[in-house]
Order: structure tokens, then C-alpha cells, then sequence
């Protein structure tokens, strides 16, 4: 079994392959081409922890993997980074670990940023602001991956923590020195400042609402991965004219989409929304990508 380590890792993506390997997964588990049983998450109370287990099989594929990520917000105190995490590479053929990718939660990272950018790229969007709601890890990788597939010329920041978002702004403009970045003093700020938001927080009450977006809003909400956790007010999902669930039964656990009832939307907004909970199809399309494409 190989060990691959986060520097190789790193050196073997390429972002717009990654979004085309991203839109490989998504097609497979639509078409049902992949066994993928739902995710397994922990709570570790005394530390506020979460640990989030998934795993997948593209049948007729090559591998099967299972992906361990975790967040602990206290790491930050300990000199460690907030997210970890592994992904193992199996023979579909034998059941024999093929690699082990200690990617340190990174690939998990990756291929969430990279499912909204496609989600951008796909609707046909040509916006040049993007709003992002968090000052996380995601934040960072949402404003580069959006940047590569839209004529992006400011980024609308917002986050709880003024330290933290102004460390988010500062990294942001070094990513992406040609864009202007701004932070907004509120959620509602940012909706009225931009039509494209991504929501990247750990939040567990609404923090957009239906009266702050403007007719054609696209928001991609990927901080809602378990139960209990959410970004958006539950109106905006029920009059959304577009609602994109990557799995619903996910969704329905886990996502934003917990909040409501099917039978209560109204789909007659003028925005729409993508729910992302995260596939574990995408980490095995990611993991074979750099298994196959790594850069010693």
C-alpha cells in the first residue's frame, strides 16, 4: 500500500480537472452506477468535534474508498489545524488497500469548492461578484475555484469573527491579487451586494433570509452537513424556483433540506439554490484522481 502525503497530494491537482472529475461523480451517482450508503458522523461533545465516515463503489470501477474527515475547533489553541482527515484507496478487484491518502481533510476541501464552481459553470452564471458567507478553509478555495470558471472582480466576504475575517480577506487578496475583496458588516450585506453566495459555516440558525435576496440569486449552501446545522432561512428553500439536492435522502438528514417538507414548496422565486451535503462518490472520483495523476 502506498502512503500519500498532503504535499503530493497538492501537487497532483489541477482544479479545472478536478471540477470535470467532480461532474464524473455526480453523473455517475444520477445514472445509479454507485453503491453508497449514507454517511456515519460522531460528535465528540468534550471538544466539540465532528468526525464524518463515507465511503463508495462505481460498479464495473477500479477501486472502492472510505474517507474519515473530522473538525475540531479547539485545534487552533494546540498549534493544529482545525480539519483532518484520510481517504483510503481499495481494489475493487481483491479488497486490498491500494493507497492511503493522508490528505489531512483536504481533498474533502477540494471537491466541495469544486461541486459549486460546477454548479456556477453549469447554470451558465457570468456574475463578477461572488458572496461568500464564512472565513474558513472553504472560503479560501470557494473565491479560487470560482474565480477559474467566472469573470469574477470582487469578492463579498462576511464571517462571525473579526479577526478571522479580516486573516480571510488578507489570504484572499494574495490568492487572487486582480479582485477586489470586501468584507460586508452582515449576511443580508452581502445578498444585496451580490447575486451568486456561497454559504461555507458551521451555522445552526438562518443566517440569509428570503426578504435579503435579489431576483436571480444563485446561492450554493455546503455548511449544512449534519443534523441540526443551517444557513438558510427554510422559505428561501421553499419558494426557491430551482432547489438542487446533490442526494436527496442526504439532504433530507443532513442538509438544509432537514428544515423542510417536500410538499411545502412553492418553487415560484426567483432564485435558486443548491444544497450540498457532500457525495461519498466525490471523495472516491478524487481519491482515484490523484492516485492515478499524483506528481512525485
Amino acid at each position: 500500500m502506498e502512503v500519500i502525503l498532503l504535499d503530493e497530494i497538492q501537487r497532483s491537482l489541477d482544479y479545472p480537472a478536478v471540477i470535470a472529475c467532480i461532474r464524473e461523480a455526480i453523473a455517475a451517482f444520477r445514472t445509479g452506477e454507485c453503491d453508497m450508503p449514507m454517511p456515519m458522523h460522531l460528535e465528540i461533545a468534550s471538544e466539540r468535534g465532528e468526525v464524518h465516515i463515507k465511503s463508495s463503489y462505481r460498479r464495473g470501477g477500479k477501486y472502492f474508498a472510505l474517507k474519515v474527515a473530522s473538525t475540531f475547533p479547539n485545534n487552533p489553541d494546540r498549534g493544529l489545524s482545525t480539519g483532518s482527515g484520510m481517504m483510503l484507496l481499495c481494489s475493487a478487484q481483491t479488497g486490498q488497500p491500494v493507497a492511503l491518502l493522508e490528505d489531512e481533510g483536504h481533498l474533502t476541501d477540494v471537491r466541495t469548492a469544486a461541486v459549486a464552481a460546477m454548479v456556477a459553470q453549469d447554470l451558465g452564471r457570468s456574475d463578477t461578484a461572488l458572496g461568500i458567507l464564512g472565513t474558513g478553509v472553504q472560503a479560501r478555495l470557494q473565491a479560487k475555484m470560482h474565480a477559474g470558471v467566472l469573470p469574477l472582480r470582487r469578492i463579498v466576504l462576511w464571517g462571525r469573527s473579526p479577526d478571522r475575517l479580516e486573516s480571510c480577506e488578507r489570504d484572499i487578496a494574495a490568492l487572487l491579487p486582480a479582485l477586489e475583496v470586501e468584507i460586508a458588516a452582515t449576511p443580508a450585506d452581502v445578498a444585496r451586494e451580490t447575486r451568486l453566495i456561497v454559504t461555507a459555516t458551521a451555522s445552526r440558525a438562518p443566517l440569509l433570509f428570503a426578504r435579503d435576496l435579489q431576483p436571480d440569486t444563485h446561492i450554493s449552501a455546503v455548511g449544512s452537513d449534519s443534523p441540526g446545522k443551517q444557513e438558510l432561512d427554510p422559505e428561501i428553500l421553499r419558494r426557491a424556483r430551482v432547489l438542487w439536492l446533490d442526494s436527496p435522502e442526504q439532504c433530507a438528514r443532513l442538509g438544509e433540506f432537514q428544515h423542510i417538507r417536500e410538499s411545502e414548496r412553492g418553487a415560484g422565486a426567483p432564485w435558486s439554490v443548491a444544497d450540498f451535503t457532500g457525495l461519498g462518490i466525490e471523495d472516491l472520483y478524487i481519491a482515484e484522481y490523484v492516485y492515478e495523476n499524483r506528481k512525485v
